[in-house]
């Protein structure tokens, strides 16, 4: 399992994408974008996604150079068609205009379809974060083919419908929320498969609805748990509302269509910290409720508590350092993507 540096690892998903068709713009942003899941921790949306989304530019289920469009807008609002570019692209500049809203507004959101994956969710609430706002999104995947089983069930009927929430504060690590709604993300399994390694039981389902450790059965009929466990009802009721505001609010629908091309909906909203409060007062106020929850004493077998991105944090720092590991399966796959596009001499991916 090779150890690679992120800036490398970038440059090569950089690389890739543009090979594949992507504009300088967006294969940068795909490629930053799956190497901070990298460094956070969060290897399911990692560079292992970049061989999948060059697949889907081939079949034509992403359109590099696709121009996003407002296609209704309001002092507070917009409804942004992405026209299948990448996800990563059209997301971040929906939620840059949904920004700009609040500066004016206090209050502003968004809805996005028709682009593909956006990757890890907290990208975009992490952008208003930093401007000093509170930003939350939510994401499903249209009406693709579905992961999740709703609770007591066994067939997927529903994505992993994450949700993400940031907030500023005076904290060196961002304090902010970002979770699936099913038990792990879907890209858990798919990591696990290319590792060789077991899942926890309570991941997912096989075909027959028995609960399994072998990630393999996720692809043969398979489905991921929601949230919860014995209280699964919360995490698929969870994803119930994510698809009422991704799917159904931006049009997009339920259900799964023929075609299983990818299709993120998004919806997103800004709140501007100043228009309830002081923000520096806030912020403040934040960190010290991070530093509340710290000190609370560990229970039995806990190394302690860590605040909401704290844990994200940590790791980023680590694996600047130390370099990102990539499973022996995914490194196969970018080496044959260099080979094809006649870049191994240039990427070295021996």
């Amino acid at each position: 399992m090779p150890i690679v540096q992120a800036d490398r690892l970038t440059r090569i998903g950089a690389r890739l994408l543009m090979a594949a068709g992507a504009s300088d713009e967006e294969a940068n942003a795909v490629a930053v974008g799956c190497v901070n899941a990298n460094l956070a921790g969060h290897d399911s949306h990692g560079v292992i996604a970049i061989p999948t989304y060059i697949d889907r530019i081939k079949v034509g289920h992403i359109v590099p150079g696709a121009h996003w469009t407002i296609v209704q807008e309001t002092p507070t609002t917009s409804v942004i068609d992405g026209h299948w570019g990448f996800g990563f692209h059209v997301n971040a500049k929906a939620m840059a205009l949904t920004i700009a809203k609040a500066k004016t507004a206090n209050v502003a959101a968004c809805t996005v379809f028709r682009q593909s994956h956006v990757g890890r969710l907290a990208a975009y609430p992490l952008m208003a974060m930093r401007e000093g706002m509170i930003g939350l999104a939510t994401a499903d995947s249209g009406r693709s083919p579905k992961a999740v089983a709703p609770f007591g069930g066994r067939e997927a009927r529903l994505g992993t419908n994450p949700i993400s929430i940031a907030v500023p504060s005076d904290l060196e690590a961002p304090f902010y929320l970002d979770m699936a709604t099913s038990a792990v993300a879907a890209g858990k399994i798919q990591l696990a498969a290319a590792r060789g390694e077991e899942i926890p039981k309570g991941w997912i389902v096989d075909s027959e609805g028995r609960q399994t450790t072998d990630p393999k059965q996720f692809r043969k009929g398979g489905a991921l748990l929601p949230l919860g466990g014995t209280e699964g009802y919360k995490g698929s009721g969870l994803a119930a509302m994510v698809e009422v505001l991704c799917g159904l609010l931006t049009g997009l629908g339920f259900g799964v269509e023929p075609t299983g091309r990818h299709n993120d909906g998004c919806f997103m909203a800004v709140f501007n910290v100043a228009a309830f409060r002081p923000l520096k007062d806030f912020k403040k106020e934040v960190a010290e409720f991070a530093r509340y929850l710290k000190a609370t004493p560990p229970s039995e077998g806990s190394t302690g508590v860590f605040y909401p991105g704290e844990v994200e944090f940590i790791r980023e720092q680590q694996r600047r350092v130390s370099g990102i590991d990539v499973e022996d399966a995914t490194w196969d796959k970018l080496r044959a993507l260099a080979g094809e596009y006649k870049l191994a001499s240039e990427l070295d991916l021996a």
